[in-house]
């Protein structure tokens, strides 16, 4: 699997786990069409799920007349994931992660969201 294809499959794990009570693992497991262990996507999953608190206080930090707390699902996976990989995964420049981010917010999420997310990371990267 490539990784583009690992986050978007990790953006649809993570959504599932913001949305319900279901388990890292499981949620991996629903959003690929068979078994496969692909390690960047047990990354990001795991890697996001495990550093939450620490991710979103950084974003939170960054949002200008936002709460955290009220930010759309999308928008929240979306910078979660982004945050991940530039403060926790070395082997992704910066400006990728947040490219991708971006394209993610844009095909999940509203008209506005890749703009949004866009200004945080950005903001994040400064």
């Amino acid at each position: 699997m490539n990784r583009r294809t690992a986050r978007e499959k990790a953006f649809q794990a993570l959504f599932q786990i913001n949305n319900g009570d279901i388990e890292a693992d499981l949620a991996i497991q629903h959003v690929v069409d068979e078994p496969v262990h692909d390690a960047f996507l047990n990354q990001l999953v795991h890697g996001v799920t495990d550093n939450q608190q620490q991710l979103d206080e950084w974003i939170a930090g960054h949002l200008v007349n936002w709460s955290f707390n009220r930010l759309p699902k999308v928008e929240k996976t979306a910078l979660r994931m982004a945050a991940y990989e530039m403060k926790f995964n070395e082997d992704v420049p910066s400006q990728v992660a947040i490219n991708e981010a971006v394209e993610l917010a844009k095909t999940f999420g509203e008209e506005e969201s890749g703009k949004f997310v866009n200004g945080v990371l950005s903001k994040m990267m400064k």
